[in-house]
């Protein structure tokens, strides 16, 4: 018997070039969240990408228009929704994951490069494909101080999205122990907490990535190119 031919693994992507940073909505197969973001490092353990102040993202919203975080929580999550455009606001965040890995590591700064803190974002292990990568969030988050002291975040959203059955039981235990996974990395000090990444720096040359109009498309289209000059 002749074995079926597998897919060729995607080739890592350059320094500088502009990928996708999707999240489908929950229980869907379609992105709502799409943020196009700069490729600061691709290797075989690590993915670093840099979302530019200024950036067009898309995110969802009610369908009235209502920003989801306005929305209270007993019907954020039942009320039909539509997405929308909007600039990432602030600094620029820098986000960092490792292949399997059920969560990313993003850093913020404030506007004089003072770092601020890491937020572990609690999500699907990231699905690369030839235009960038897609995750599902899981609500549930920890934000992570300099001094290595932590907190749970939005846990009343993890409980809200439960009760709207957007997340079974199962899944739930499986969110929360990879939070707890989270907690034992952080409590651990270890990559990439201790690797200097609050140090880090965008290079100014980069440009702003630009939202292409057919960024919800399905996973298998050709790549977004590098920008122009880039190394």
């Amino acid at each position: 018997m002749t074995a079926e031919p597998t897919a060729a693994p995607l080739p890592h992507w350059p320094r500088g070039a502009h990928i996708l940073w999707r999240y489908r909505a929950n229980g869907a197969a379609h992105p709502h969240i799409c943020r196009p973001v700069t490729v600061v490092r691709d290797e075989p353990d690590l993915l670093a990408a840099w979302v530019a102040p200024g950036t067009v993202c898309v995110r969802p919203e009610l369908t009235d228009g209502t920003p989801l975080h306005r929305e209270p929580l007993v019907t954020r999550y039942t009320k039909p929704r539509k997405t929308a455009l909007s600039r990432w606001f602030g600094t620029g965040v820098l986000k960092l994951a490792r292949p399997g890995e059920p969560w990313s590591v993003w850093l913020f700064w404030d506007r004089e490069w003072r770092f601020k803190n890491f937020y572990v974002n609690l999500e699907d292990p990231l699905e690369r494909w030839s235009g960038g990568v897609d995750s599902e969030d899981h609500f549930l988050d920890i934000a992570v101080q300099p001094d290595g002291s932590w907190e749970w975040r939005d846990e009343d959203e993890f409980a809200a999205a439960q009760h709207a059955g957007l997340m079974d039981s199962a899944q739930a235990e499986r969110v929360r122990r990879a939070g707890e996974s989270a907690v034992a990395a952080v409590r651990a000090w270890g990559s990439p907490f201790a690797d200097g990444w609050d140090r880090w720096r965008p290079d100014p040359a980069w440009t702003v990535p630009e939202l292409p109009s057919d960024w919800d498309r399905p996973p298998f289209n050709t790549c977004l190119h590098p920008p122009p000059g880039a190394p």
